[in-house]
């Protein structure tokens, strides 16, 4: 069978498998003697639905211990709680989702359905934890004698040393509006804290989040297609409005809430929080305007906060994933130097002094203990990224995965499971503890065609870019152009991965060259690069896609300039309409899934970091705009959208036609019921990537 006949089946699998993710191994937990390993995976690679795993790395043994086929699990009735928290972390798999674990990694809690599920990681032994549903984000003391856990918005904690003994709530409020031990919408979506409470080491206390939403704008979603159902209301903090109003307080059985005290006026987001043993409990705050933050060591007898390290700089002091972490007495931070080249390096502090070379940009933080520490970063080449160990002492720095790919790791220095990925080797990951290297079994898909991107760096400013032809081309006869970009910060299309190019290649099987290109604002190139795009989401992005297309054309003769589409899903839906709308005698068709039109209905925490308060930045917002172009659109526009999208509201689409259809520019719509942001059903998945072949052949008059 050839590349060209294989990819037609390569849409049906793209949705079965999730993108080719289920079986792999995931969601790593390794204890501190490297005895065992505990993990997520599937059975197969179409099978939806995860199982918790142990593996045993001395003698390369892996068990299932939890398969929820065997409890009848019901997942249809999932908390609300339980569903928002899937959203933000993009989980589209079902089954065990997450687990959390003892300090010793002996024991396990997992959530199931709303109930909670005990596992003796050692023995092999499952029970119900006994546990009147719905449960949310179940977590065991660090000793495994306690389990904490949320429900209705308040926060229990249950004995389970004593069979009988009822969960005691630590935390509760009488206020509808008010939660505690949740994140709240910006913290999970944007800042990565998707939890809400933590345990003291002794396994006595928790210090929890009080959420209270009442300050937020209520919006509604609603389903059309059900006119019956009444619309859900969603608290959704858009840009230059209020936010939740979060505090801290130290919990325990058998006494009020401590409040944690800091300066929730000029520091009003909680960004992390982390309580080791052999360190003090310790929280990052950050300014509205993201300018300034603060960590903070808090005293849990008094509530009392005292500054252990203060991060200032504008436009944004980046919060990088993993930071702050104590290693033994040092604090770890991530900071952004001047120098290593014009466009400065992201750097491991140990207190105030940088721990890795200019020029290596550290991602996140991934582990530490006294002596070292890991991180993830890149360095000369923005597409791979590597993990590293870190000696905190000589400040040495030693790259732990093959390279050529792009690599993380879970556990300890000691102790880790490290994943590697690359264009020639599929996704894998291998556990390394004493000196020994076990690998764990995938059990997913291979997909039915091959990516070869050809990777290169494109116009003056070196751009990274990756073009994929068909497989069947000869080099010579003119293709139509597709650009395929995510455009925006904090994310990357073009890695040295197959995974990321697996899409654009079946686009391009089905007749296009495929342009994938990482613009200003994206990571891996410094903060200057990142920071590029500060006041304006719009010009910077835009210039750097025509930029790559024009160098593409120099580069490649046979990319046809007559004939050339762009697509892309929320940044990149934005960035694909405003292709059209801006540049139509250089674009000629546009997909935009799940665009953001109009800024100013997007979130504080994203929003604000880049374009600053509407109030006092009014221009920005109307840089950033696409509503003011729509009178402009002169070429085929199809806009896509989830109904049931919390993150980028329906708002966003429905205004931009409603302002087409004003201005008399015809354009269609395709709203999609029932789908949110992440688009997880498998039909539409599917269907989804036929019906923009389909969009785009007619646009660019392909036969």
């Amino acid at each position: 069978m050839t590349e060209r006949e294989s990819s037609g089946s390569f849409p049906r699998r793209w949705a079965a498998t999730r993108r080719f993710t289920l079986g792999r191994p995931k969601a790593f937990a390794v204890a501190p003697d490297g005895s065992r390993v505990v993990f997520l995976r599937s059975a197969d690679g179409d099978d939806p639905v995860q199982r918790l795993w142990v593996g045993e790395p001395a003698t390369g043994i892996e068990r299932c211990l939890l398969d929820p086929d065997d409890l009848d699990v019901d997942e249809t009735d999932l908390p609300a709680e339980e569903r928002a928290r899937r959203e933000r972390t993009r989980e589209q798999a079902g089954g065990v989702v997450g687990f959390a674990t003892d300090r010793a990694v002996r024991h396990a809690a997992v959530p199931l359905g709303g109930r909670v599920v005990l596992v003796d990681l050692a023995e092999g032994t499952v029970r119900d934890a006994g546990l009147d549903p719905p449960v949310v984000d179940p977590r065991l003391s660090p000793d495994g004698r306690r389990l904490a856990f949320v429900r209705d918005g308040d926060l229990h904690v249950v004995d389970l040393a004593d069979e009988s003994a009822a969960p005691v709530t630590v935390a509760t409020s009488t206020e509808p509006e008010v939660t505690w031990g949740l994140a709240e919408f910006v913290a999970a979506e944007e800042m990565r804290r998707t939890r809400g409470f933590w345990w003291s080491p002794d396994g006595e206390r928790l210090v929890a989040a009080r959420v209270d939403v009442a300050p937020v704008a209520r919006w509604h979603l609603s389903d059309p297609v059900d006119p019956d159902a009444p619309p859900r209301p969603l608290r959704f903090p858009a840009a230059g409005q209020a936010n939740a109003e979060v505090s801290l307080a130290i919990v325990a059985p058998d006494r009020e809430p401590l409040a944690v005290d800091w300066d929730r006026a000029a520091l009003p987001y909680l960004a992390a929080v982390t309580w080791p043993a052999d360190a003090p409990l310790t929280i990052a705050v950050q300014s509205r305007d993201q300018h300034t933050v603060e960590v903070r060591t808090v005293d849990p007898d008094d509530g009392s906060t005292a500054l252990a390290s203060r991060l200032a700089r504008a436009p944004w002091v980046e919060l990088v994933a993993g930071t702050p972490r104590w290693a033994g007495d040092r604090l770890l931070t991530v900071r952004d130097d001047d120098h290593g080249g014009p466009g400065g390096t992201r750097r491991l502090y140990a207190d105030d002094e940088p721990l890795t070379p200019e020029g290596l940009q550290v991602r996140s933080l991934l582990a530490a203990d006294s002596g070292a520490a890991i991180v993830t970063a890149s360095a000369a080449d923005p597409t791979e990224v590597g993990v590293w160990r870190v000696d905190l002492d000589e400040r040495r720095t030693e790259r732990l995965d093959p390279g050529g790919g792009v690599a993380t790791a879970s556990g300890s220095p000691d102790a880790l499971v490290l994943e590697h990925a690359s264009l020639a080797q599929a996704p894998h990951a291998e556990v390394r503890t004493a000196g020994r290297r076990t690998v764990l079994r995938s059990l997913a898909e291979r997909p039915p065609l091959h990516a070869a991107p050809e990777l290169t760096l494109l116009g003056e400013r070196r751009l990274a870019s990756a073009l994929l032809r068909p497989s069947w081309h000869d080099g010579r006869t003119p293709l139509p152009v597709l650009l395929d970009p995510y455009g925006g910060p904090h994310a990357q299309r073009v890695l040295r991965t197959e995974g990321a190019f697996l899409a654009s290649q079946w686009f391009a099987e089905a007749g296009f060259a495929v342009l994938v290109t990482d613009g200003r604002g994206s990571p891996g190139r410094g903060p200057a690069w990142e920071r590029a795009i500060a006041g304006d989401l719009a010009s910077a992005p835009l210039a750097d896609q025509v930029d790559a297309l024009d160098a593409a054309l120099t580069r490649w003769p046979f990319l046809d300039p007559t004939r050339v589409a762009i697509r892309g899903w929320s940044f990149g839906g934005f960035l694909a309409a405003l292709a059209v709308l801006r540049r139509p005698e250089v674009f000629h068709a546009a997909i935009a899934g799940a665009p953001v039109t109009d800024w100013r209905l997007y979130d504080t925490h994203y929003t604000e970091r880049y374009l600053g308060d509407p109030a006092t930045a009014p221009e920005a917002y109307d840089r950033s705009s696409l509503l003011e172009d729509a009178a402009g659109l002169a070429r085929p526009l199809l806009l896509i959208h989830g109904l049931s999208d919390d993150n980028v509201v329906v708002a966003h689409t429905l205004r931009l036609s409603r302002a087409l259809t004003e201005a008399g520019r015809p354009h269609r719509v395709l709203p999609l019921s029932g789908v949110t942001h992440m688009t997880p059903q498998e039909v539409v998945a599917e269907r989804l990537l036929t019906l923009q072949r389909d969009f785009l052949t007619e646009a660019l008059a392909i036969n």
